[in-house]
């Protein structure tokens, strides 16, 4: 019974649908051209996404799947002709067909080998020569990261910490924004020594540090969800300005 509900919401949603757009159409509010038919397509799309909020289904799945393909391909393609064809293909394969007198670049032929040895990681007998790839990958990876990081995350955070919190050209705004760092900085360096128990002074500046834990993981949760419901109002907005013509 419960299978035989779902397939007639699936049925009478998509014949709803259908019927919606015929009716755009036929009024003069949806072009019939590729932009009209790209704009139904959208619509759909959007609606088999958020049709998960009831259950899973095979219109979810459908348009899961589609976003997936497309998303793959458009990101082959995009390394293709931004990585791949100016910086390997061009240099060092164009050359032997090209008439003009240039002479490959043969020190590119490391990195490709180190690139062919990452696919041989689907191979059983072949697999252990990915490892040199990964090395090389993690290696020059956290070579270039390590500095940066700590340049940005710790000695940029230590700059304002170690800054005067009360200097003659300064407001008393600045003085407290300062004092503040400082405050935050060492209350959550305190909590988050466990060598000592957190009783007395210990524990009282471990709680304050609590306290800027919070805030500072709130604020970020806000802005992540605020930025997600700016991408839901944008595609309520195409439902109901660009498909079904309700805003102006």
């Amino acid at each position: 019974m419960r299978k035989d509900t779902d397939f007639f919401i699936l049925v009478f949603s998509v014949g709803l649908f259908v019927c919606t757009n015929i009716f755009l159409m036929a009024s003069g509010k949806l072009p019939i051209s590729f932009n009209g038919f790209g704009i139904v397509l959208g619509a759909g799309l959007t609606l088999a996404i958020y049709s998960f909020l009831y259950k899973d289904n095979p219109a979810f799945k459908i348009a899961e799947n589609l976003y997936v393909g497309v998303s793959l391909g458009y990101t082959i393609i995009i390394v293709w002709f931004n990585f791949l064809k100016p910086d390997l293909y061009d240099p060092l394969i164009v050359p032997f067909f090209s008439e003009a007198a240039k002479t490959p670049q043969y020190t590119l032929l490391v990195p490709s080998l180190l690139g062919i040895f990452m696919l041989l990681r689907f191979s059983r007998n072949l697999a252990w020569l990915s490892r040199w790839t990964f090395a090389f990958v993690v290696g020059l990876g956290a070579g270039i990261s390590i500095p940066r990081v700590i340049s940005a995350f710790i000695l940029e955070q230590i700059k304002p910490s170690l800054r005067p919190a009360f200097t003659g050209g300064e407001t008393i705004l600045s003085s407290i924004d300062t004092l503040l760092i400082l405050l935050g900085v060492t209350s959550v360096l305190i909590y988050f020594i466990f060598s000592l128990e957190h009783k007395g002074t210990i524990g009282k500046v471990s709680k304050v540090g609590i306290w800027f834990l919070m805030i500072s993981f709130g604020a970020s949760f806000g802005y992540t969800v605020m930025a997600r419901v700016s991408l839901l109002i944008g595609r309520v907005q195409f439902l109901l300005k660009d498909w079904l013509g309700i805003l102006q």
